[in-house]
């Protein structure tokens, strides 16, 4: 009911009531065996507005973390992917969004493949990455203010349908023995608008759908299946490519958004937060870069984003051109899927890593760190001339980039408040995935006059300068 709307967490809390019972956040006890922790009283929730995510969402006391195990009664480490499992309306959107990002990495490096099979140049390979991506440089700030603004669930499931309707549009596009590169490049550019839309809310719901403590293991488990989606998609995209075309690849990519659409049914997150004095208008939209400019820690994770992604992340949208001029592989070729999926394969294991191996570690000591690694392993990577040993090569490359992505977006969004949240994860949205086509373009005509190795050298060396810029005094 609209005002009343409560998260699927609220609702297992006892929603906003002052003198609501929080269960402690513990794994299911045994049948038939005693749980002497449930005995204890528990917290009383004071009585406040908004409720803070890790209020609402009944994460356990720091004692009950603990203690690993009380006759067959559980508990995960805070901040633990775990942890964040424990929550049934995170699980249900986790799913959804891993299925749905499925068919748009399938849709991604067909596209790539597709722009340089009809062109061989990578120039024309960035024009249309900028197209797919560089919405999110220009309209994700207007996302972000949506998000903050509205109700963020059916802004989701609205763009998530529009997307559906464009994949089918972009399938028809691309039916013809020779696509109209004009009519690609539109219906592209269109899709990434909706993306630009869709990217901010969707950041923003997630730590209202886990407890504060828990938002570490979520934004882990986020960045593992947008990877893990990176792993399959492009296998399955290769595969139909060569089978039956990139029209279908489109079809099938369409079919995807239903999962997302469905996870989101039902799902009910509080009202948007108004804070007196909040800007209106034009000056809403600006309200990110202000956050920025006051606060020292969001505003190095800004500038460490917008960098890495404009320089260091350029061989991404050129990857077509790395397997063919570099490695010798065809970008219609199984092997091509395959580089890239063993790419995403590093990028899920340096994602998963953060919410388990190293969930108890310093994320501002881990940013650091992952830079000189992915520096050292990017420059390999740039002068291997051999298959075989490129593919495990870019599992290194993928596994330190997404550790310092996650540590990164973790160290950020900690800092935050809910009602600032959309905002300023727009302009994390607009470093992370709209430089990088800005990059694509400078990129294109210095590969032509250099080489794609030369570029990559370039990346790594701006990742290795960025490790002495991106250092964090922990938190707490």
């Amino acid at each position: 009911m609209p005002g009343t709307a409560r998260s699927g967490c609220e609702r297992a809390g006892g929603g906003r009531r002052p003198d609501a019972k929080l269960p402690a956040v513990r794994a299911e006890p045994s049948p038939g065996r005693a749980t002497p922790a449930a005995a204890r009283p528990l917290p009383r929730a004071t009585a406040r507005a908004p409720v803070p995510a890790d209020e609402v969402a009944g994460a356990p006391p720091l004692e009950d973390a603990e203690d690993a195990l009380v006759d067959g009664d559980r508990t995960f480490a805070p901040g633990s992917a775990r942890a964040a499992l424990r929550y049934p309306v995170f699980r249900r959107v986790f799913v959804g969004s891993f299925l749905s990002n499925v068919g748009t990495w399938m849709q991604n490096v067909v596209l790539g493949a597709l722009a340089y099979d009809l062109t061989g140049s990578p120039v024309f390979v960035g024009v249309l990455l900028f197209a797919q991506l560089g919405p999110l440089m220009l309209l994700s700030v207007v996302g972000g203010a949506l998000a903050d603004t509205i109700d963020r669930r059916r802004l989701l499931g609205w763009v998530a349908f529009s997307q559906l309707v464009l994949s089918l549009v972009l399938a028809a596009v691309a039916a013809p023995a020779r696509p109209n590169e004009v009519a690609l490049v539109v219906v592209v550019f269109a899709i990434g608008i909706g993306q630009a839309m869709f990217n901010p809310a969707y950041a923003a719901m997630i730590p209202q759908l886990v407890g504060r403590r828990d938002l570490p293991g979520a934004i882990a488990l986020h960045s593992a299946q947008m990877n893990g989606s990176r792993v399959i998609g492009p296998v399955i995209g290769a595969v139909l490519f060569a089978a039956v075309g990139a029209p279908i690849v489109f079809v099938v990519n369409a079919a995807s958004y239903l999962c997302v659409i469905f996870s989101l049914v039902g799902i009910e997150l509080p009202d948007p937060v108004e804070v007196p004095g909040d800007d209106r208008g034009l000056r809403r939209l600006s309200a990110g870069f202000l956050v920025a400019r006051r606060d020292v820690r969001v505003r190095r994770c800004l500038v460490s984003i917008f960098t890495f992604s404009l320089v260091a992340l350029t061989f991404v949208g050129q990857f077509p051109v790395v397997a063919q001029r570099n490695l010798g592989i065809d970008e219609r070729s199984t092997a091509y899927g395959l580089l890239y999926a063993t790419f995403g394969a590093g990028a899920v294991i340096g994602a998963l890593s953060i919410g388990t191996v190293f969930a108890s570690r310093s994320k501002e000591r881990i940013v650091p760190v992952s830079l000189v690694a992915y520096a050292i392993a990017l420059t390999v990577f740039a002068l291997l001339r051999s298959p075989g040993a490129a593919y495990p090569m870019v599992v290194i490359v993928g596994l330190t980039y997404f550790a310092f992505i996650t540590s990164l977006s973790t160290v950020l969004q900690e800092g935050l408040e809910d009602h600032e949240r959309g905002r300023v994860m727009a302009l994390w949205i607009m470093g992370f995935g709209g430089t990088v086509p800005i990059g694509n373009l400078i990129a294109g005509p210095i590969i032509e006059a250099t080489s794609i190795t030369a570029v990559m050298l370039v990346g790594a060396a701006c990742a290795l300068a960025l490790a002495f810029y991106a250092r964090f005094t922990p938190a707490g």
